[in-house]
């Protein structure tokens, strides 16, 4: 299987995409004036502590205030080494526990969140304490050192959290914590128990918990111990500077886009890097250099006469992916309409019309639409609630076959879903871990001339709703009725409708008078009586 990582960076734009046997697995942009804040910490200041919903609102300096909920705020650590049965994420939005969060963005009271560790053969479960309140953990004007857990979504602020952690290469730091986990992506059972073993023995310091990542595996003691004496000297700066600056502040930057593209991504699997950008190619080598030498001779600098996203076909499935309408190949196509609370997915057979019967074109079509369900859901960065409208199928085995196969598909996806069985209207349920702004809300941006809607009114409604005012303008004691409004507006009076107007100038004895007016929004007009 080929793997790529391609790095389009210009000093106003980041854009990041990973590619598996040239289709895209993963795309991220992140621009000069909104640069990623998930996994930057801050010193926050505590502006308002709110009882009822759990949860205080602190000021970090950022656009927006940011929520915090008790669930978030550091617990009494464990007393015992245990290991994390959750699967390490490595999207770049916060390192491996980022996979804690649930999937969409809680709307009031902050859902109860679980974590699970194994001890040995005995699974246990760890939920959080409810026994403390909001109020007696945090007061207006405290300041606190905080991590940003999920970046700011619409009108949401960025969650906070106190659980703190340091992504480094092999291994993430959890100062606040005393816990050791190992990613559950290294399955060897020999390999977990060296590595558990070369560290409890030999590496980790006192007072602070790791995570072993799963690029960890296979490394020698001397990796892993550069790793944590790395971010153990990068934590003792954050201490230094949180006491020093004054709230709020920020006290520790999370890596550029590139170079945690380089950290969270690039793995042995990974066939070539190839970036376009002379500087940061220098600064990618740089940190190669000091953390993964062996793969230094995989790193290119794309020279081409084209652009590098151009060259491999990039831009294009950016545009297909900011369509309303995508095609599949057989002719048929889906839907998709994303709004604030969900997002709907419509699958249709269009063009495609099969060759044997009804069922067997539809099964086809939900096949091929499931799969290319899946890619759009990534590339696009879809999350929240999804709403999949199959063509409805009659056999229950054709719907199991298109479960199955829509399963399949999202388990190459990192982000976490959820799904449902298909319901009996064709309807599939499912959620995906929001982690950041989709691309097309990233992208675009609301339309001024509809407000939002998708739609405006037609000519023919506004010229009725202008026939109607003039009715009223009418009963008072004028002459003569001014109409100005949008030039289709009124090439649909004073051609298509002309007869409405003669019929109004003969019921009410008035003289009508209908200017245009460029400046006027389709839906806007003016009446006024005139002697």
């Amino acid at each position: 299987m080929s793997r790529q990582i391609l790095v389009n960076t210009r000093h106003y734009e980041t854009r990041v995409a990973t590619l598996e046997n040239g289709e895209i697995r993963q795309l991220h942009i992140e621009r000069e004036e909104d640069r990623n804040v998930v996994g930057n910490i801050y010193k926050g200041l505590v502006k308002r502590v709110l009882p009822g919903m759990q949860a205080a609102f602190l000021e970090l300096g950022l656009e927006r205030t940011a929520f915090l909920y008790v669930d978030d705020i550091v617990e009494e650590p464990l007393g015992t080494d245990v290991e994390y049965d959750d699967e390490m994420s490595v999207e770049g939005d916060g390192g491996d526990l980022a996979e804690d969060e649930e999937s969409g963005e809680p709307r009031e009271a902050p859902r109860s969140r679980e974590r699970h560790y194994h001890r040995g053969r005995r699974f246990q479960r760890r939920r959080p304490s409810r026994s403390a309140n909001i109020q007696d953990l945090l007061k207006e004007g405290q300041e606190l050192l905080v991590q940003v857990a999920k970046a700011p979504i619409g009108t949401k602020g960025a969650r906070l959290t106190t659980h703190l952690s340091l992504p480094g290469r092999n291994l993430v730091l959890m100062p606040t914590l005393k816990h050791l986990g190992i990613s559950r992506r290294i399955e060897n059972e020999r390999e977990r128990r060296r590595l558990r073993d070369l560290f409890v023995k030999r590496i980790r310091p006192r007072g602070v918990g790791f995570i072993i990542r799963t690029v960890a595996g296979g490394k020698s003691f001397r990796d892993l111990r550069a790793d944590a004496d790395y971010l153990i000297r990068l934590w003792g700066r954050i201490k230094r500077d949180g006491k020093r600056k004054r709230a709020p502040a920020l006290i520790h930057e999370d890596l550029s886009l590139a170079l945690r593209s380089v950290r969270d991504f690039f793995t042995d699997e990974v066939d070539s890097f190839v970036i376009d950008n002379a500087a940061e190619y220098e600064s990618v080598l740089r940190f190669i250099a000091q953390f993964m030498p062996r793969l230094k001779g995989r790193v290119k600098l794309f020279r081409g006469p084209s652009q590098l996203f151009e060259h491999y076909g990039i831009e294009a499935e950016i545009s297909r992916a900011l369509g309303k309408k995508v095609w599949l190949k057989s002719g048929g196509y889906l839907l998709v309409d994303q709004s604030e609370a969900l997002t709907s997915i419509d699958v249709n057979t269009g063009r495609y019309v099969g060759s044997k019967n009804l069922e067997e074109t539809i099964l086809k079509t939900n096949l091929e639409a499931v799969k290319e369900i899946a890619y759009q859901l990534r590339i696009r960065n879809i999350g929240g609630i999804i709403i999949i409208d199959l063509i409805d199928m009659e056999s229950a085995a054709n719907r199991e076959t298109v479960f199955q196969a829509l399963q399949e598909a999202l388990g190459e996806d990192k982000a976490r879903t959820n799904i449902l069985k298909i319901s009996d209207l064709g309807l599939v349920e499912m959620t995906r871990k929001r982690t950041h702004e989709d691309l097309v809300r990233y992208l675009t941006e609301g339309c001024d001339y509809c407000e939002g809607r998708g739609y405006h009114k037609s000519k023919r409604t506004v010229a009725f709703e202008i026939f109607r005012e003039i009715e009223k303008e009418a009963l008072l004691p004028t002459k003569t009725i001014v109409v100005f409004a949008n030039p289709f507006v009124v090439d649909r009076i004073t051609i298509e409708e002309k007869k409405h107007i003669s019929m109004l100038e003969s019921r009410f004895n008035k003289n009508i008078v209908v200017k245009s007016d460029p400046a006027f929004h389709i839906e806007q007009y003016e009446v006024f009586g005139k002697q």
